[in-house]
């Protein structure tokens, strides 16, 4: 519980710490870049393309749960199978990542904590919690799409309840 709350609180002061910067002006070195409304009463709506952007991985995932509950994880922590938490073999500790299943095209983001998985042809072990959001619990394994997110996108996302 503790762990949640101390990771709630760095979610919470790390969007803060965002949104402190955000209003200032142009300095001179920038002013050429930016775009000032000399308007206030109007708003521009700037349309950007959506980027295919290229997975990262796309593999057979699996997941673990009771067995393996309060064990210690590679990051040194116990294993707690509602976490949103995932084993992969390369990946730093620590990494968030994006993952989509691709039979439904449900997608959770989860913290890399673990090393695994030791089934050759799979890319990544899930936390029970992980694996039930992206309703492959029943399956065992399915077919997903694994995407890197960086610090800040996890720091403004806003984080489901808990599934337990």
């Amino acid at each position: 519980m503790r762990r949640r709350i101390a990771y709630g609180l760095a979610v919470v002061l790390s969007v803060a710490s965002l949104g402190a910067g955000a209003a200032k002006r142009p300095n001179s070195s920038e002013a050429g870049s930016a775009q000032i409304n000399q308007n206030p009463g109007v708003m521009r709506l700037v349309v950007r393309p959506k980027v295919r952007v290229k997975p990262y991985q796309v593999g057979t995932a699996s997941w673990y749960g009771e067995f393996f509950e309060g064990k210690p994880t590679a990051s040194g922590e116990p294993y707690d199978m509602y976490d949103f938490t995932a084993a992969h073999p390369t990946l730093p500790l620590g990494t968030f990542v994006r993952v989509t299943n691709l039979r439904n095209r449900k997608s959770v983001i989860v913290r890399v904590n673990d090393r695994g998985p030791v089934v050759d042809g799979r890319i990544i072990d899930l936390s029970y919690n992980a694996a039930r959001a992206l309703g492959m619990k029943a399956r065992g394994i399915q077919r997903v799409r694994l995407d890197l997110l960086p610090t800040e996108t996890v720091a403004m996302s806003v984080t489901a309840p808990s599934l337990r």
